[in-house]
């Protein structure tokens, strides 16, 4: 029964071993290089068709983020 046992936890790792080989084995190809263009060209596309919104975003944050630090450093909650 040992000796049986023994046969069956070698034959689940070697099953083991060979999906791990099988789901890690890299492919060579482009696809990260073109989701990383695409995200690229997305994230200007945003940039150029937001471009006021985001202005007023960005100046909006640093004022509320400076009137917090000068709350902070004046001692005042």
């Amino acid at each position: 029964m040992k000796k049986y046992f023994e046969i069956i936890r070698r034959k689940t790792w070697a099953a083991g071993r060979w999906a791990a080989e099988k789901a890690l084995k890299k492919e060579p190809g482009v696809d990260g290089i073109l989701v990383t263009v695409g995200l690229c060209i997305i994230a200007l596309l945003l940039c150029a068709v937001m471009k006021e919104r985001l202005i007023t975003f960005i100046n909006t944050l640093v004022q509320d983020m400076t009137l917090k630090a000068q709350q902070i450093l004046s001692g005042v909650s």
